[in-house]
């Protein structure tokens, strides 16, 4: 599984939160993060993604890098959920889902990391409980079905905070 923060979002006066659109660094960081995801061979069969704007706009930048199309759900359970709901998300994914990417929002993808992770490689657990901000990136890994997993038995093999390219004109 791969767990992608929303990119960096705009704050426009008298927007709603759920329209609030990608910033500059968000609409750089968010292609970013496909090519992270491409480079490391990390394909979801399976895309669940928030319907927030800046939800949406990240996926869609972020497929943009990768090679094939990928199936995607907009999913309203994802907008402000917490670990224990985002993990019931996860309990209703197909067994015949391999490798799903999960995009949404903080503070609950970082509770549901931690939540899951028991283990980790590296400082990559340290380095989420610290933060995990726009952009970033993790994987976790299990055996099991989407309806078996609990807390504590996924393995966070990655982490990453992909940025994009300062436009240097």
């Amino acid at each position: 599984m791969f767990v992608l923060r929303h990119a960096k979002s705009a704050w426009p006066e008298g927007v709603a939160d759920q329209d609030r659109p990608l910033g500059p660094r968000g609409l750089r960081d968010a292609p970013a993060a496909g090519s992270f995801l491409a480079e490391n061979g990390l394909l979801p069969d399976l895309t669940l993604c928030s319907p927030a704007r800046r939800a949406r706009q990240t996926w869609e930048l972020t497929a943009t890098e990768l090679d094939r199309p990928v199936p995607t759900r907009h999913d309203p359970r994802l907008y402000g959920a917490d670990a224990p709901e985002l993990l019931d998300v996860l309990h209703d994914v197909p067994d015949e889902v391999a490798a799903l990417l999960l995009v949404g929002h903080n503070p609950g993808l970082e509770e549901l990391i931690l939540l899951l992770a028991a283990k980790a490689v590296g400082d990559a657990l340290d380095r989420v409980r610290t933060k995990f901000p726009t952009s970033a990136i993790a994987v976790l890994t299990w055996s099991g079905t989407w309806t078996d997993l609990r807390p504590g038995e996924a393995l966070l093999t990655d982490f990453a905070i992909p940025r994009g390219a300062r436009d240097s004109s």
